[in-house]
């Protein structure tokens, strides 16, 4: 009897992405005719069963929940499934967390694993790579089939779900604003690459705020990082090489590691440079100094994404023209490091 393999292991085989696997065995037009025929042969060859999600699913109610992170050792995301948690088990739903580790082929392996009859509904945040490519056919295939999703944080604007954000450049162009309202004048920027829509639109608030107050935008100032995992070496640069007197921070990771770079460099914090964070998480908290930063209330964001869900999946009514988008508020928290 013939092995069977799975959508990975296609891929592997193939040397094509599991995208194109699956989008071949659906038969899009996105594919040239010659893959989509070496595909097939292949699947068929090995006896590949999809995943798909049967209609009738949808009758079938699993109590579950599907959670897609893109990782959980920062205070957000680990934050955001509390809130969810706890609505979630409230309403007599259990919830299952996978993480893409900022993968776009994890994140379709995920939604694949948990679209086979395992969950009612799926919260998610998009990864990185998901990002860069803007491929969300997976995400619009599972809506297709008829199970509701709804993304936080970092979402596709192209999808149509429900979605649960905060107002990412009014929070930036506020925290800065803070910022030249104490007297600082020289802000630098420590913020992720463009495709990553919250960075993006955080570097967009805090140029919005310097525009505002007809302050000269500095573009060696401004630094955007990639691998975030390794941010220690270019905050350590920007500081060496540049004078400045505040520093905005999209992350609360960037920021404790600028202050980390500070004192290597024997800069004080906040008497030579004052810093503002986002994310107001452990470290923010107990770093010393103290970390000023803009609370997103991932508690109250998780939670309503849980209601959204929820209420798609109990609504006897399929509203598909009337998807929401709920804005979460924010607030700065003022610690020691802009005092």
């Amino acid at each position: 009897m013939k092995r069977k393999v799975t959508l990975k292991q296609i891929a592997k085989e193939l040397d094509v992405s599991i995208s194109t696997v699956s989008k071949s065995l659906k038969d899009s037009p996105e594919i040239s005719e010659d893959t989509r025929k070496k595909v097939r042969a292949f699947a068929k060859l090995y006896n590949y069963k999809p995943n798909l999600i049967a209609l009738s699913l949808k009758n079938k109610k699993t109590k579950t929940i599907g959670v897609i992170i893109p990782e959980i050792i920062h205070h957000f995301f680990a934050t955001v499934i509390s809130g969810i948690e706890h609505i979630a088990n409230e309403k007599g739903y259990n919830v299952i967390v996978c993480l893409s580790d900022e993968s776009f082929d994890k994140e379709v392996i995920n939604m694949e694993m948990l679209a086979n009859g395992s969950i009612d509904g799926f919260i998610m945040s998009l990864s990185k790579e998901t990002q860069q490519k803007k491929d969300f056919h997976h995400i619009s295939e599972v809506i297709n089939q008829g199970m509701p999703v709804v993304m936080f944080d970092r979402v596709a604007n192209d999808i149509l779900s429900d979605k649960v954000i905060i107002d990412d450049n009014l929070a930036a162009f506020e925290a800065v604003q803070f910022l030249i309202d104490k007297g600082f004048n020289k802000i630098a920027l420590i913020s992720t690459i463009d495709y990553i829509s919250v960075g993006k639109l955080r570097t967009e608030g805090y140029l919005k705020a310097l525009r505002s107050n007809n302050i000269p935008i500095d573009e060696s100032l401004i630094l955007k990082i990639e691998d975030m995992d390794n941010c220690s070496d270019e905050i350590e640069l920007l500081l060496k090489n540049n004078t400045f007197d505040a520093i905005f921070a999209v992350n609360e990771l960037f920021a404790v590691t600028a202050i980390k770079s500070a004192n290597k460099l024997g800069l004080k914090i906040p008497e030579d440079i004052s810093i503002i964070g986002f994310t107001d998480g452990m470290i923010s908290k107990y770093s010393s100094p103290s970390i000023t930063t803009v609370s997103q209330n991932e508690i109250k964001m998780g939670e309503r994404a849980a209601i959204m869900l929820i209420e798609r999946l109990e609504s006897e009514e399929e509203d598909e023209e009337h998807y929401k988008t709920e804005v979460i508020g924010t607030h700065l928290v003022e610690r020691e490091s802009t005092l």
